[in-house]
Formats: structure tokens, sequence, C-alpha cells
């Protein structure tokens, strides 16, 4: 068998699945529709007041902050049993200094920048 049939019958399987599953939720799924059910659901607090309103982005920057270190020690991780191979160790070595040194660069930038400040 040719990878590319194997590969366009596990899409196709894949689709026949997701249109199966989503044909299911609609024959079996119970519909209620209320006005409650109906109005947009905002944390558990009720819509009040006019549709639109400023947010304060400092908390997605910290959260974002938090992905990109939270990324970097995915990747330390399996760099630190790399590390110990003799053919690998150098080359590694001098791979991961590149990858911490760009991470660096832009803590230094969000820095500069006052991304970093709490208030």
């Amino acid at each position: 068998m040719s990878p590319y049939v194997v590969i366009a019958a596990v899409v196709v399987v894949g689709l026949l699945l997701f249109v199966a599953a989503m044909g299911a939720r609609a024959v079996l799924a119970p519909r209620a529709p209320t006005h409650a059910k109906l109005t947009t659901y905002e944390s558990g607090v009720d819509p009040v007041g006019v549709d639109w309103a400023q947010t304060q982005v400092r908390y997605f920057v910290y959260a974002f902050l938090y992905v990109i270190f939270a990324v970097d020690a995915v990747y330390l991780f399996p760099w630190a049993l790399v590390v110990r191979n003799a053919h690998l160790g150098a080359v590694s070595l001098v791979e991961i200094a590149v990858f911490v040194g760009v991470l660096l660069v832009g803590l230094v930038h969000a820095g500069r920048r006052g991304l970093l400040r709490w208030l």
C-alpha cells in the first residue's frame, strides 16, 4: 500500500467519525431554548450595561510570558538528557545556548518596554 493511501484513509475515517459524532449530537441532544439559555454567558456574571467596555491587557502579557517560559522548560528537560550523549553533547550545548539567548533577548525587550512592571 502506498503511504499516501494510508494517510488518505486515516483522514477519511477521521472525517467520517467527526460527521457521525455531530450527527449523533444533532439527533440525541435535548433542545429547550429559553431566554436564560440564549443570553451571553460572561464567567458567571450577568451581562449588564453597554455592549462595549475596555479591558486591561496587562494580565494577558503575564500569561503570555508564562507560556513562553513554560515552553522553554518543556524544551530544556529533553535537552538535559541529550547533553549526556558524547556525540551530541557539544552541538546540543550550542543549540540550547542559542535557544536560551533568544529567550533572554525577548525578556530584556519585554523589560525595556515596561511589560514586566506590575502597575
